[in-house]
């Protein structure tokens, strides 16, 4: 009996096997072409994320503190004192090195507050570092001028400047906006915004270690276990008729 595949060329009809070769050659083609497709580095976060074109960074920098003492220039007053207790926290919580404190020079004003006076305030707020006087010169004497007080410490801040519009948001001559994704300037001020709220920088890196446990709530509910009852909070609300309100 003559094979299918002779009985079909000899019919003219065409035959459809093809040597083994010529099949892994187009199978490789085929790979080939898919590998030529652009492809995007994946992560948990996707590459145009606010996150990541506007990323949150630590940096050694200045924090400065201007005051303008009110009253006299003998002592402080005490917005001028409680803003330099508070000054003080922060130094203790993110700075380093000594404590820069300038007068202005050219203000007109006949003194100026005492350094004692300043060191009080800030050691009231925990500093126990050096602190070094300097000056600075007045742009305009008929204007307030401010103490300045500066220390190195560590600060966040968006590592990318904000308002930057590399495309056109209308795109009306081009298709370069209709993929739908978030325009560049996106997220940056909301992240400049955290950065400059957050208390310290460094727990935007790392969590803070824990604190002691509670003794007294620890032992009252191990005590409530052991009697057998519920150790949670038992939460009591007083029921107000509707009548009673407005004095009815």
């Amino acid at each position: 009996m003559m094979p299918v595949s002779k009985q079909k060329a000899q019919r003219g009809m065409p035959n459809f096997f093809l040597p083994q070769g010529v099949v892994i050659l187009g199978l490789s083609l085929g790979l080939c072409a898919c590998n030529t497709v652009d492809r995007m580095e994946t992560s948990s976060i996707p590459m145009d994320d606010y996150r990541v074109r506007h990323p949150i960074t630590l940096s050694e920098t200045s924090r400065v503190i201007d005051i303008f003492p009110a009253g006299g220039t003998s002592y402080l007053d005490p917005q001028s004192a409680s803003k330099l207790v508070e000054f003080g926290h922060l130094y203790r919580q993110v700075g380093e090195g000594p404590i820069l404190v300038l007068y202005p020079v050219g203000s007109g004003i006949p003194g100026r507050v005492p350094l004692d006076a300043i060191r009080q305030a800030l050691a009231v707020g925990g500093v126990r570092t050096t602190i070094k006087t300097g000056s600075y010169p007045v742009a305009h004497p008929e204007l307030a001028s401010p103490i300045r007080l500066s220390f190195t410490g560590i600060k966040a801040k968006v590592a990318t400047p904000c308002g930057e519009w590399p495309s056109d948001l209308a795109s009306g001559s081009t298709i370069e906006g209709w993929d739908n994704k978030p325009y560049w300037n996106y997220g940056c001020a909301y992240q400049s915004a955290l950065a400059a709220q957050v208390a310290d920088p460094r727990d935007l890196v790392e969590p803070r270690g824990e604190t002691p446990v509670d003794t007294l709530i620890k032992a009252r509910g191990i005590e409530t276990i052991r009697k057998g009852t519920d150790p949670s909070t038992a939460w009591t609300t007083k029921g107000t008729g509707i009548s009673s309100v407005g004095g009815q």
